[in-house]
C-alpha cells in the first residue's frame, strides 16, 4: 500500500488564521493572467515579450528562492517574511498598473521574482511549526484548500472585473488590494510560532512536502525549494558527479529527468498559452475564465487524489495522468488546424485547459509520494536542492524556448513540443518503477539482520 498524502481536510478550516492565504492566492492568481494580457493589450507588446518577461522572472525566482530559503533559517520569524512579501506584492501591483514602458515592466517583474518566494517557505513552516505532528495532515490538507478557493476567487475577480471591456490597469489595483488583505490578515491574525524548524523539516513530512512541490500547480509562481544552498565549489561538484555515476541505476535520476521534462513542457505551454487566447480574438474576461475552468477542475480533482493514489499506486496515477495531459495539450494542437468562431475556440480552450487541470492535481499527488518515497534514507536536502536547480532550468528553458519559437510564429509547433516533451518522460517515469522495485527488493548487505533494507540507500553508498 502506498503511503496516503491526505488532500482534504477532515475539517475544512483546520484554524481561522487559515483564511489570510484566501486573499493574496486570489491577487497572485489574478496578476498571473492579468499581467501577459497588459504586456499584449496595454502595452501592445508581442509573444515574444511575453516569454522575455517570462525568462527575467524565473532567472529572478532561482536566486531568490535561494537567497530567501536562508534566511528563513537564519531569521525564523514567519510572520515578518510573510508581512514583507504581501505587502510588496501590493506595492509592485500598483506600480506596475501605471508603468508606461515594455522595459520598465520587465525591471519590475524581475523585483517581483526577486520577492515572490518570500513567503513560500515561511507559510509551510509556519503550518509545521503550530500544528502537532497528528494534526499536520489536516492543516495541510485546509491549507491548499484555502489557496485553491484563493485561486479560483482571483479569476473570477478578473472575469467580472474585465466583463464588458473595461480597461485591465484598475484590475491591478483591485489586486493590489486583496494582497494587503492578506497583510492585515496576517498582521491580526498570525502569531509567531512557539517553535523553530528549518527548511530541511520539510522534506520530512510527506505532507508537507508535497504542499510545497504542489503549489506551483495552483499558483503562477513556481518556486524551487532549496533546503540546502548548493555548493560551486570543485569538491562539490565532482562529488555530485560520483553521486550520478553511482546513482545511474537507481530512481532518483529518472525521477529527476521525468519532472525536468514535466516542468520543461508545463512552462513552454503555459507561457504561450495566455498570447495564443489573445490571438483567437477572445475578450481578455474569457481568458480568465478559459483559466477558472482549469482551477475548476483541480478544485475537483484534489480531494480525492490522495485515496486514488493509495489505492491504484502513486506510479500508475503519474503515469496515467502525464498522458491525459499530453493528449490535452495534443488537443490544443489539433484546434490550431481547424479554423473555430470564437465561440467554439472559448468552448473548446475551456474544456481542454480543465482536463489539464484534473490531470496534474492528480499528478503532483502521485509524483510528490513517489519523490518522497525515494527520498527515504537519503540526503534529502541535497537532493531537493538538485531537483528544484533543474526545475528551475526547466522554468527558465521552457521561457526561452517559448520565446524562440515565437520567432516562427507557431503556436502549433510549442504544443506540439510540449506534448512530445511530456510523451517522452513516460517511459522515465518507468524506469524509475522498476529501479525502485529492484532497490527495494535488494538482498540485504552481509551480515545484516533479515529485515534490513538494502546497502544502497545514500547519496554515497555503492552500486547494488
Amino acid at each position: 500500500m502506498e503511503r496516503s498524502v491526505r488532500t482534504w481536510p477532515s475539517r475544512l478550516l483546520a484554524r481561522p488564521w487559515l483564511l489570510a492565504f484566501v486573499p493574496i492566492n486570489a491577487a497572485t492568481s489574478g496578476f498571473g493572467v492579468a499581467f501577459p494580457l497588459l504586456i499584449l493589450t496595454t502595452l501592445h507588446g508581442a509573444w515574444v515579450d511575453v516569454a522575455v518577461a517570462a525568462s527575467l522572472f524565473n532567472g529572478a525566482v532561482i536566486f531568490a528562492s535561494m537567497l530567501w530559503g536562508h534566511l528563513s533559517d537564519r531569521y525564523p520569524s514567519r510572520r515578518k517574511f510573510l508581512l514583507f512579501n504581501y505587502a510588496a506584492f501590493a506595492v509592485l501591483y500598483v506600480i506596475i498598473a501605471f508603468s508606461p514602458t515594455l522595459p520598465l515592466v520587465y525591471l519590475l517583474y524581475v523585483v517581483v521574482g526577486l520577492v515572490a518566494p518570500a513567503g513560500a517557505s515561511a507559510s509551510n513552516l509556519l503550518i509545521l511549526e503550530q500544528f502537532d505532528e497528528e494534526e499536520r495532515p489536516n492543516a495541510f490538507a485546509s491549507f491548499q484548500e484555502m489557496s485553491i478557493f484563493g485561486a479560483m476567487g482571483g479569476l473570477l475577480v478578473g472575469y467580472f472585473w474585465l466583463l464588458g471591456g473595461k480597461p485591465l490597469e484598475p484590475l491591478l489595483l483591485v489586486l493590489a488590494a486583496l494582497a494587503f488583505l492578506s497583510v492585515t490578515a496576517v498582521w491580526f491574525g498570525i502569531r509567531e510560532s512557539p517553535r523553530r524548524l528549518t527548511t530541511e523539516s520539510v522534506a520530512r513530512h510527506a505532507e508537507s512536502l508535497a504542499s510545497r512541490l504542489r503549489h506551483s500547480s495552483i499558483s503562477p509562481f513556481s518556486f524551487p525549494f532549496f533546503p540546502k544552498r548548493p555548493q560551486l565549489s570543485r569538491v562539490s561538484l565532482a562529488r555530485f558527479r560520483r553521486w550520478v555515476r553511482e546513482e545511474m541505476r537507481h530512481e532518483i535520476p529518472l525521477i529527476f529527468a521525468a519532472g525536468f521534462l514535466f516542468n520543461l513542457s508545463s512552462n513552454l505551454f503555459n507561457i504561450s498559452y495566455t498570447p495564443y487566447l489573445y490571438s483567437l480574438g477572445l475578450a481578455a474576461s474569457s481568458i480568465f475564465l478559459v483559466n477558472f475552468a482549469n482551477n475548476l477542475a483541480q478544485s475537483a480533482s484534489f480531494p480525492s487524489s490522495g485515496n486514488l493514489t493509495s489505492r491504484l499506486g502513486a506510479d500508475r496515477v503519474v503515469h496515467r495522468s502525464t498522458y491525459i495531459r499530453s493528449l490535452g495539450y495534443l488537443a490544443v494542437a489539433g484546434f490550431t488546424f481547424v479554423p473555430l468562431a470564437t465561440g467554439a475556440s472559448y468552448s473548446a480552450n475551456a474544456l481542454a485547459f480543465g482536463v489539464l487541470g484534473g490531470a496534474i492535481a492528480f499528478y503532483s499527488t502521485g509524483s510528490s509520494i513517489i519523490l518522497f518515497r525515494a527520498l527515504r534514507g537519503r540526503d534529502a536536502g541535497s537532493l531537493l536542492g538538485v531537483n528544484s536547480a533543474l526545475g528551475g532550468v526547466a522554468a527558465v528553458g521552457g521561457a526561452v524556448l517559448s520565446g524562440v519559437l515565437s520567432l516562427l510564429g507557431s503556436y502549433r509547433l510549442v504544443f506540439l513540443v510540449s506534448a512530445g516533451a511530456l510523451l517522452v518522460s513516460i517511459p522515465l517515469w518507468t524506469a524509475a518503477q522498476v529501479a525502485y522495485a529492484r532497490r527495494r527488493y535488494a538482498r540485504p548487505p552481509a551480515g545484516a539482520p533479515p529485515d534490513a533494507p538494502p546497502a544502497a540507500t545514500g547519496p554515497r553508498a555503492e552500486t547494488d
